[in-house]
């Protein structure tokens, strides 16, 4: 007869309540067991000492007899330290994504990535184009400094040029003035001529 250490299910309806029995492997769930060995209240709260209440030595004596515990129970016991912690098994097929959901993630990765890679481009393209535009603006402003230098130069230019002006009618009233006196002494010089006749 193959024993088994499982869990048989008691309690009300949506209040499970289960005790932890040793059993033939044959007998229905809730139906005949050999012994009691302890509870399981998952009602109560995981740090709650009353959420499993095992009896440590009858355990032992019927795991020594040969007795297996389903998964529940060896996750128990394991807990309890009364035997190795079982490994969990691997999930292959439940805990992943089918095909159709791995192909639309790969597709909706794929245009992220080339969002994003149209995004750096476009800003590549904006910062390419402020960059020419600081570089039109510096050429204006150079070109306003050689315009303003220029009208600067002509300005000066134009005051030489009012200075020559000046400095010419100058002259001419001086070579008019000149021109006076040698007319005035002429005169002069006829009227002392003049009396001598």
């Amino acid at each position: 007869m193959a024993l088994k250490i499982r869990l048989s299910r008691g309690g009300a309806k949506k209040r499970p309540f289960y005790r932890i029995v040793v059993a033939d492997s044959r007998s229905p769930r809730d139906g005949r067991f050999i012994e009691r060995l302890g509870v399981y209240d998952p009602m109560l709260k995981k740090d709650d000492p009353e959420r499993i209440r095992l009896n440590k030595e009858r355990l032992k004596h019927w795991l020594s007899h040969g007795a297996t515990p389903s998964d529940r129970v060896a996750r128990f016991l394991g807990a309890a330290e009364i035997i190795p912690t079982p490994a969990y098994p691997e999930q292959t097929k439940k805990n992943k994504p089918r095909v159709k959901t791995l192909a639309r993630l790969q597709e909706a990765e794929e245009a992220n990535k080339a969002a994003e890679e149209a995004a750096t481009e476009e800003a590549g393209k904006a910062e390419a184009a402020e960059e020419a535009a600081t570089e039109e603006a510096g050429k204006a402003e150079a070109a306003e400094e050689a315009a303003t230098e220029e009208a600067g130069k002509a300005e000066a230019a134009e005051e030489a040029a009012t200075e020559e002006a000046g400095k010419a009618e100058a002259a001419e009233e001086a070579a008019t003035e000149e021109a006076g006196k040698a007319e005035a002494a002429t005169e002069e010089a006829g009227k002392a001529e003049a009396p001598k006749k």
